[in-house]
């Protein structure tokens, strides 16, 4: 046996007053001078950014990102509509329309197209750079020596000599004791190398000559 489909009292009260909001909305702009299918038009848009910046909205709270953006556009939407539900109410007189009205209605398309492009095409912020991975080396294949026969001997390489120390110029040591006792007064510990280096925007080498000096 089939299941009767019960009305939702919700979705009807929604159909109800989005139809009434509709109405509205077209006989505003049909008495500030638009007439045909654009009177008709000013509601779908209305609710359409109405529709669009809620959408936005809920997708950038689940996000986590701020949707202040969202809000605004949905305050402007939702004052548009309700604004001309007020308007309609016997407040104002729709046979005589003031003529700051007549321009807020013909400038609404202006601001609903600028509304929309601004909700789909915001700007994503950038995601974090992937690491590029290190290149793999080929594996190391030993090449087996045949039965009785002794492998080459292979003459040891020199030991490197040693590198040069570095040696630090004076004015430049002088410099990082300076940026040295700053960081400790403003951090309580002493400077690290690495951040030394970054403050003096020298080579690692030469930074960790200059923080031997510094103890």
């Amino acid at each position: 046996m089939p299941r009767l489909v019960r009305p939702d009292a919700v979705l009807v009260q929604a159909v109800i007053a989005g139809a009434l909001s509709f109405a509205h909305l077209h006989d505003l702009a049909e008495a500030a001078g638009q007439h045909g299918w654009k009177a008709w038009a000013y509601p779908v848009s209305v609710d359409l950014l109405l529709v669009a910046a809620w959408h936005r909205l809920r997708s950038l709270r689940d996000a986590g990102e701020p949707a202040g953006s969202a809000w605004s556009w949905f305050v402007v939407a939702l004052a548009a509509s309700l604004g001309a539900n007020v308007a309609t109410a016997s407040l104002l007189d729709l046979r005589d329309v003031p003529d700051w009205l007549r321009i807020l209605v013909a400038g609404w398309p202006a601001l609903a197209f600028l509304g929309g492009t601004l909700l789909v095409h915001r700007p994503t912020p950038p995601s974090e750079q992937e690491s590029e991975p290190e290149p793999e080396l080929p594996p190391v294949v030993e090449r087996a020596t045949e039965p009785g026969v002794q492998a080459a001997s292979v003459p040891a390489l020199p030991a490197p000599a040693p590198a040069a120390p570095v040696t630090a110029p004076p004015a430049l040591v002088a410099h990082a004791q300076k940026i040295a006792a700053d960081h400790r007064a403003r951090t309580g510990s002493d400077i690290d190398t690495e951040t030394l280096r970054a403050r003096l925007g020298v080579p690692s080498p030469m930074a960790e000559a200059i923080a031997a000096q510094l103890v």
